[in-house]
């Protein structure tokens, strides 16, 4: 155990030195989710219980965490085609070390941008509950080793056919992100999304993230959001580690 620890943690801090050399790419991706709110925000109706904000925000902040983690998989597609990952493969470094520490490694990134977003959106009638937000951060964060995962898992399917990586994470996260609530509310749609929704693991994810952002921390909402982050960071590490056993 206390070898796999050690691997985990060095694989981790391998991923996360581009990050601590160039901390400007993080601002760059946040380009899309600050679109969203600088395009979609002024166009929400203000709610009786506080400004539109105190509901969009936890929204965006729960996509920044799943598309920032989906995306992961293309710097493992990128190693797989200089070789970097094979040399990985045949070092002492346990293989799921390998995994689980890229998983990790995705949670820096993930709070580095929510921060940002936060910081962005307080001067304009955003009231911050710095417990919930906190409390919502680490929600996400369980969720994001579990996407980050899956992304790894499907870069390992897609070795040397980078369309099939794009194709699927394009045809997921999308529907993902509209059937969880996340620009709109789902509330009043057909009952076929209905359904769906609630078969998305993320549809309860983003109601915590966002009762958690408001200050409250009603037991069922936020006990079935950490419900919902930890069935899919138990699927993705599941997943993801029988995946990288297998790599060649």
């Amino acid at each position: 155990m206390s070898a796999f620890l050690s691997d985990t943690v060095n694989v981790m801090n391998r991923e996360l030195r581009p990050v601590w050399r160039e901390p400007m790419a993080v601002v760059f991706a946040m380009i899309q989710p600050l679109v969203f709110l600088g395009l979609f925000a002024p166009l929400l109706p203000e709610m009786a219980d506080g400004s539109a904000l105190q509901w969009f925000v936890p929204g965006i902040v729960a996509m920044t965490a799943l598309m920032g983690a989906s995306f992961t998989g293309a710097n493992l597609m990128e190693e797989m085609q200089s070789g970097s990952h094979e040399r990985q493969l045949v070092s002492p470094l346990s293989r799921p070390a390998l995994l689980v520490g890229r998983a990790l490694k995705e949670v820096v990134p993930m709070l580095m941008q929510v921060a940002i977003i936060v910081a962005v959106v307080t001067p304009f009638s955003f009231d911050l509950h710095l417990a919930g937000a906190l409390a919502a951060a680490l929600v996400l964060s369980v969720f994001s080793v579990g996407v980050g995962s899956l992304s790894f898992a499907l870069a390992l399917a897609s070795k040397g056919q980078d369309w099939m990586f794009w194709t699927v994470q394009q045809t997921l996260l999308f529907p993902a992100l509209l059937t969880a609530g996340v620009l709109l509310p789902v509330d009043g749609a057909p009952r076929w999304l209905e359904v769906v929704s609630q078969l998305n693991p993320m549809t309860y994810v983003v109601d915590a993230v966002r009762a958690l952002f408001a200050g409250t921390f009603p037991a069922d909402v936020v006990g079935q959001g950490v419900a919902g982050a930890a069935l899919v960071a138990a699927l993705g590490l599941w997943v993801g580690v029988r995946a990288m056993r297998r790599s060649s």
